[in-house]
């Protein structure tokens, strides 16, 4: 059986990213993953049912120990002998596709989930666009993740090679029996209502992710506080950790946090569906994205969203059929969006109604585990 090894920066992009992708190819290839140890890489081996080879790769730029992470790469590629490598993170995307070349790996796939370069300035902004160009040179072909993800691959001019985006977009998909409204049941959401304070009569606007100024946080806080003022009966679920060193939050905007009793901050959870269940509207006013999983899920379960006009959320979001899209970093468009699906029923009702089948009909895993098998097959039969 021919091989396929798939490798990430952190293992945790494994075990979260490709969730069951792995598990489905191995019926058609022997699939090897590649990244650090931990329990996300045992977790990978004993859910996918594939063998892990554990190596060390810096997320930071690190000359030495990447060169060591190369060399160790160079070795695993040219004793395993796969048919085709394929990574997914920007670092483990560089050293696979030179180590992969080196290797003599026939086809060497590089998905890119976002890029940094356009959002770095200076020195740090040329370095990073510079890699992104060599990790193109020595791959074979390039996925960009979606439609947004390439124009900006064209844009920077960074590499001149067919970008191919699998399906509609989104590495893995998302598993729509998984994330199912029918799987919540009306007890489990009356219970977790009653441990958070919220009414039958509550109109409860949801957002899930990590609690930092580049998700949109300090906008989406102060707007709410504002249409809370005058509407006592909505509420505001914070689904997601605090940052504090990487990218934190204004002063301002915790305080507001502390202090509006509307506003719910539960921290991480690792099963999020009974909050967006028992939510109306998911909010995601983020900066940037590659392709968003959450704006997935929440469609998935049956939720009208307010998403900014960036990568991924605007390829998810139909505008006034499953959502509402809205300009990036405008708090007053965020309070005008969270009112009117607050006050217009009737358009509430219509964005809810088609909100699920949006994403069952375009973004189920099995269309893109399905598009993905086609691609590898046809550069295959292309070697």
């Amino acid at each position: 059986m021919k091989k396929i090894i798939r490798t990430a920066t952190v293992s945790i992009s494994l075990d979260v990213l490709l969730k069951g992708q792995l598990t489905f190819l191995k019926e058609y290839y022997e699939v090897v993953a590649v990244s650090g140890q931990d329990a996300h890489l045992d977790n990978v081996a004993s859910r996918e049912g594939v063998r892990t080879i554990p190596l060390s790769i810096q997320r930071q730029i690190s000359p030495f120990k990447d060169f060591i992470s190369l060399l160790k790469l160079y070795k695993v590629l040219r004793k395993e002998k796969p048919l085709i490598v394929h990574s997914i993170t920007p670092k483990a995307g560089l050293l696979t596709m030179i180590a992969g070349f080196f290797a003599g790996v026939p086809i060497r796939i590089h998905t890119f989930t976002g890029l940094v370069f356009p959002y770095k300035n200076g020195f740090l902004h040329h370095l990073l666009l510079f890699l992104d160009k060599v990790l193109c040179r020595f791959a074979t072909h390039i996925i960009p993740e979606g439609e947004g993800v390439k124009k900006d691959l064209l844009a920077f001019k960074v590499t001149k090679k067919p970008l191919k985006v699998i399906a509609n977009g989104n590495v893995n998909g998302i598993d729509i029996d998984f994330f199912n409204p029918n799987e919540v049941s009306l007890v489990e959401q009356e219970n977790l209502k009653q441990q958070l304070h919220i009414s039958s009569t509550d109109f409860v606007f949801v957002f899930v992710g990590r609690l930092v100024s580049d998700k949109g946080i300090n906008e989406l806080v102060t707007a709410f506080t504002n249409l809370s003022k005058h509407n006592s009966n909505c509420k505001l679920l914070l689904v997601g950790p605090f940052e504090s060193e990487l990218d934190p939050l204004n002063r301002e905007t915790l305080d507001l946090i502390s202090s509006n009793k509307s506003i719910i901050s539960i921290g991480f959870q690792d099963d999020v569906r009974t909050y967006l269940a028992l939510s109306n509207v998911f909010v995601f006013p983020s900066h940037r994205e590659g392709f968003p999983n959450v704006v997935l899920q929440a469609g998935a379960m049956n939720l009208p969203c307010i998403v900014t006009d960036i990568c991924g959320s605007n390829e998810i979001i139909i505008p006034n059929e499953t959502g509402i899209i809205i300009p990036v970093k405008n708090e007053i468009a965020i309070f005008e969006a969270m009112q009117l699906l607050f006050h217009d029923k009737d358009l509430f009702q219509k964005l809810q109604s088609k909100s699920r089948f949006n994403i069952v009909s375009r973004f189920q895993q099995e269309l893109v585990w399905n598009t993905l098998l086609q691609e590898y097959k046809r550069l295959e039969n292309n070697v």
